[in-house]
């Protein structure tokens, strides 16, 4: 097949039609017309370009009078007759499709062996709201949303620098998904990236379907039985704009409301948005508070169950923690049980609607806890400490940190159980080991900055300083 326009118009017209496949798709809209005396042709798929300004651009161009001579430019054509400023012309069907996929008009014109591109897109999107799962008690309650362009107004709303770079690529054989760089020209780290940039231009998959996971998949080294999460994802665009503004890089991905973070480490998931919302020093004590609970979501259930396996090491004022009755199931398998019974209860306040959704997941969690304790199958001691590992991981936002958390203690549970001390020992180790040997996308340190040690960064994650110059 051409892939190339030429001067005859009917074979233009032909070459699109068996390309777009006219025929077949009902929302690939075509329609003649006349402008400047000349016949001409319009294509678009319906539902991505904005009908309003659409309109005035063809009722400006039907009502051209023939006043160019026939061996006009295209670029002569372009300036006399089409009022629009996104505008580009080019003579390569696949570079043509790509933009009409993308949201714009195409319109051919006899005697011209190119066709011309106005960008009137405008896709479907909802309205922009506060995320549901990264709100904040003060401060600005809007949300990305799925339309790219959109997601980056609002970080230029936020950094009105000339330095401000959104850097489109494309990925994916099929979906040709657009894939938006943001950071500062003069904060950047330029060799991160220039190894970003080249990672996303090495892709090579059919479609990403999923948005930023798919994408994620593809810029990360696999690591199939590591659970930590490579990148930070946020929804905010304020804290997108932040993270951009201290020199990182935020992608943004076409279809998707969620940004992904990179340079990014482990320490950095104990800051949350609302501790800039509020004073420093509430903020320093926010930031305490999630590092405890990191640490007692970790190791409260193994440091349990190792003390409870070797019950003389318990001093008497801890005597408390100990199972008191005798139940029809091992501890070990009450703690795997509700580590089960907890996700279940999660994914089916996911399925539920939303107005029954908060009742089901307390209901249902009361009254099994209940059940469980007065049949004699769960020690009360056991659902207690899992309660409160269930709560701790609500307080952090990162979904991806709670299961790496989750599948780490399982981990050091089974461990503990299998060779009491040295299991513990073990699994911890393990799950050190892997933090140490995680990559992020642009390659730093997952343990950064505590390894290499910068004082400077480490301070800023655990204490909420002041704004001042030195943060800009």
């Amino acid at each position: 097949m051409n892939c190339r326009f030429s001067t005859d118009f009917q074979e233009n017209e032909n070459m699109i039609n068996e390309y777009f496949r006219v025929d077949k798709n009902f929302d690939v809209v075509s329609t003649d017309f006349k402008t400047a005396g000349r016949r001409a042709k319009l294509y678009f798929i319906d539902g991505f370009i904005n009908s309003d300004t659409s309109e005035l651009v063809m009722n400006y161009m039907m009502k051209a009078s023939a006043g160019l001579p026939e061996n006009a430019s295209p670029e002569d054509f372009k300036r006399a007759v089409i009022s629009y400023i996104e505008l580009d012309i080019s003579d390569d069907i696949d570079t043509i499709a790509k933009v009409v996929y993308s949201g714009a008009m195409l319109i051919i014109i006899d005697g011209f062996d190119t066709g011309f591109l106005i960008k009137t897109r405008s896709f479907p999107q909802r309205s922009i709201c506060e995320p549901d799962n990264d709100k904040v008690l003060l401060g600005a309650h809007d949300g990305f949303v799925e339309s790219v362009l959109v997601n980056t107004s609002l970080i230029r709303r936020r950094i009105r620098d000339r330095y401000l770079t959104m850097e489109v690529h494309q990925a994916g054989k099929r979906s040709k998904t657009d894939i938006v760089l943001c950071y500062l020209e003069n904060k950047v780290n330029h060799e991160e990236l220039d190894r970003l940039r080249k990672r996303i231009d090495a892709v090579e998959v059919n479609t990403l379907a999923f948005g930023q996971e798919s994408v994620t998949e593809c810029l990360v080294r696999k690591q199939r039985l590591n659970p930590f999460p490579k990148v930070r994802y946020t929804e905010r665009p304020d804290t997108a704009a932040a993270g951009v503004a201290e020199g990182g890089i935020a992608i943004l991905v076409d279809n998707s409301p969620v940004v992904m973070m990179t340079p990014t480490s482990f320490l950095e998931f104990i800051q949350d948005t609302n501790d800039f919302y509020l004073s420093p020093i509430v903020g320093t004590y926010l930031r305490m508070m999630r590092i405890l609970i990191f640490g007692l979501s970790l190791f409260l259930s193994p440091v349990w169950f190792l003390l409870v396996r070797n019950p003389e090491w318990i001093p008497q004022w801890l005597d408390f923690i100990t199972v008191k009755q005798s139940c029809a199931v091992p501890v070990l398998a009450q703690l795997l049980i509700i580590e089960v019974v907890i996700d279940s209860l999660k994914m089916a306040s996911l399925n539920t609607p939303n107005a029954l959704s908060n009742s089901f997941s307390v209901i249902g969690a009361l009254v099994l806890g209940d059940l469980a304790v007065t049949a004699r199958l769960f020690a009360p001691e056991v659902v207690l400490i899992m309660a409160f590992v269930a709560i701790a991981n609500f307080a952090q936002s990162s979904y991806e940190m709670g299961y790496a958390f989750k599948l780490s203690r399982i981990l050091i549970v089974c461990l503990t159980a299998a060779f009491n001390l040295k299991g513990f020992v073990l699994g911890t180790a393990t799950v050190i080991l892997t933090m140490c040997m995680t990559k992020t996308v642009t390659g730093r340190s997952y343990l950064y900055p505590l390894f290499p040690f910068k004082w400077k960064e480490l301070s800023t994650l655990f204490v909420r300083h002041y704004i001042s110059k030195d943060n800009n």
